[in-house]
């Protein structure tokens, strides 16, 4: 966990992280370095093929990455309706392709409520319910999809 991240974002991106596992998936410098996603995968040639970014990214900078990345995911722990609102003032490039998922910030702050040095966690993901088993506590959260389409949403 890096010290400017709070606990909602930093189990967000964890989550977003196990929720698209998949070869070459790798936490970046997006934390410390403002132009990268918070997780990616790069292709062989060193495009980015997947870009995830958490929270509330801007929508000049997704704009930017939907047209350098062949996918781009958003998981935010906040007001979906904002983003939603931005990306269509700034007509984000690709927009109806843009995964957009929102997560329950009670949800969040009950799996950081468990948060230790060393973590073990079990997920389930069924038909948009993930499930997290953290020890011998259990906790739901629907993971909300948000699908942009040609006439706004």
């Amino acid at each position: 966990m890096h010290p400017s991240e709070s606990v909602p974002f930093f189990i967000t991106r964890v989550l977003a992280y196990c929720l698209n596992y998949q070869e070459g998936l790798e936490f970046s410098a997006g934390i410390s370095e403002p132009d990268d996603p918070a997780i990616q995968v790069k292709g062989l040639t060193g495009q980015i093929e997947l870009w995830i970014d958490i929270g509330n990214p801007a929508a000049k900078r997704i704009h930017k990455a939907a047209k350098s990345a062949k996918q781009v995911k958003i998981y935010t722990h906040k007001d979906i309706r904002k983003l939603v609102e931005d990306f269509k003032e700034e007509k984000v490039h690709k927009l109806e392709e843009l995964g957009l998922y929102s997560m329950d910030q009670k949800f969040l702050n009950a799996v950081g409520a468990t948060l230790e040095r060393d973590n073990h966690w079990e997920m389930t993901l069924n038909e948009g319910e993930l499930y997290v088993g953290v020890g011998k506590e259990s906790f739901q959260c629907r993971i909300v999809p948000y699908s942009f389409t040609a006439e706004g949403g």
